[in-house]
């Protein structure tokens, strides 16, 4: 039997003559133990204790300070016009004239539209023409009661005769009323030709343009709205107007001492105060709240009819409260809280209730003291009970150092 090499045993299929079953399998179980002690001996060495080593997480934390805070109470708000008014015919007609440019500012009285007059004014004519008849006919009947009644005091007429002819005097004064009053009708329709101006502030769309005919069933030609003054509108709870009732009282606060801000669709606050001026006199029993009502200036126009905006309303008079930043405010479940640093450099959480939001700091009303530090960057590192270490905020430069 020729010899058979080492190579030929581990390797089969480099030998010249297949390997039988019998003498692959112990090469394969040679391999297998040899890998077995390998990973035994890579296991020898016991691994590091890397949370032993690892250094505290550092932190942003800032210490919570009493500062004046304003109390605030934020609503949804509608701008409503003091002034809105629905243009309309009031008699048929063409449309002759269009005396504006939508979206302009207009006065009280300027002419909006003009509808063909012509009919209106031929129909005043006619009603002239018969006042002018009826006047002449009472002139004549009044001039034949004369008569009659001379002839009656010479008993050369019947007095029957003269009392026809007084019912005639008084059925001809009653056709000067009739055709006055007719008069009046005509000259009515002929001023509703003019559509003006009843209230300033500026028109909207035109619905009809010239040359089309237009009358009562037509709906609205086009809208005025008033723009300054201008009203807010917004929902108060019986809840939340118990609680300002009461907490106004303890503090002499009176409804004239409440400001009003709006907050704009950007986030910028409204350049111009407002007041309250109405509180609604019934309450909405679907969603058990009272209307109220303020009232801003709006000389350049930014608030407009029917625009949704947050309203605030706040006390004029600050108090002194514990404010933190915004950034350390945490929220779960069971709502907000806080990472505070305690005694030991240990991080632990802290329920609070927040008041007033005064730019990047939030007022904290109950659950922290002055002084104590909070973290406010660097909170998803850590673990409640963990020691951290606690660096402060870094100043913006030029700012002063608090």
């Amino acid at each position: 039997m020729p010899a058979r090499s080492f190579e030929s045993d581990l390797y089969p299929g480099m030998a010249g003559t297949p390997s039988t079953p019998s003498r692959r399998m112990p090469c394969r179980l040679a391999l297998a133990l040899l890998a077995l002690a390998l990973l035994a001996g890579c296991g020898d060495k016991p691994p590091a204790d890397s949370a032993a080593t690892a250094p505290p997480p550092s932190v942003v934390a800032a210490p919570a300070r009493l500062e004046a805070v304003t109390q605030q109470a934020a609503f949804v708000g509608r701008v409503v016009a003091v002034d809105r008014v629905d243009l309309r015919a009031r008699v048929p007609g063409f449309l002759k004239e269009r005396k504006f440019t939508e979206g302009q500012e207009i006065e009280v009285g300027d002419l909006l539209f003009l509808i063909e007059p012509e009919h209106y004014q031929s129909l005043v004519s006619q009603r002239q023409a018969d006042l002018a008849k009826a006047v002449a006919d009472e002139e004549n009947a009044r001039a034949q009661l004369r008569r009659g009644e001379e002839l009656l005091a010479e008993k050369n007429i019947a007095a029957a005769k003269v009392d026809e002819l007084r019912a005639a005097e008084s059925i001809a004064k009653a056709s000067i009323a009739q055709a006055q009053a007719a008069l009046d009708a005509a000259k009515l329709d002929l001023s509703y030709t003019r559509i003006t101006a009843p209230v300033a502030g500026r028109i909207g769309l035109a619905s009809y343009g010239v040359g089309n005919l237009v009358g009562p069933e037509s709906g609205r030609l086009a809208t005025i709205v008033s723009a300054d003054p201008i009203y807010v509108q917004f929902p108060v709870t019986q809840r939340e107007r118990l609680v300002a009732r009461r907490d106004m009282a303890a503090q002499g606060e009176t409804i004239e001492t409440i400001e009003v801000l709006a907050r704009l669709p950007d986030d910028s606050i409204y350049a111009h105060k407002g007041r309250l001026d109405f509180v609604d006199v019934t309450t909405d029993s679907g969603t058990d709240s009272v209307t109220v009502r303020a009232v801003f200036p709006n000389p350049e126009g930014v608030l407009i009819d029917g625009q949704f905006i947050s309203v605030l309303l706040q006390q004029d008079r600050p108090q002194m409260g514990i404010t933190v930043p915004q950034a350390a405010l945490q929220i779960d479940q069971q709502g907000v809280y806080l990472l505070v640093i305690d005694a030991e450099g240990k991080a632990q959480v802290r329920r609070i209730q927040t008041g007033a939001t005064q730019g990047a700091q939030v007022a904290v009303a109950q659950g922290l003291a002055e002084g104590e530090l909070v973290i406010v960057e660097g909170a998803q590192k850590v673990r409640p009970g963990q020691v951290v270490t606690a660096t402060p905020p870094q100043q913006p430069a030029g700012d002063p150092t608090p």
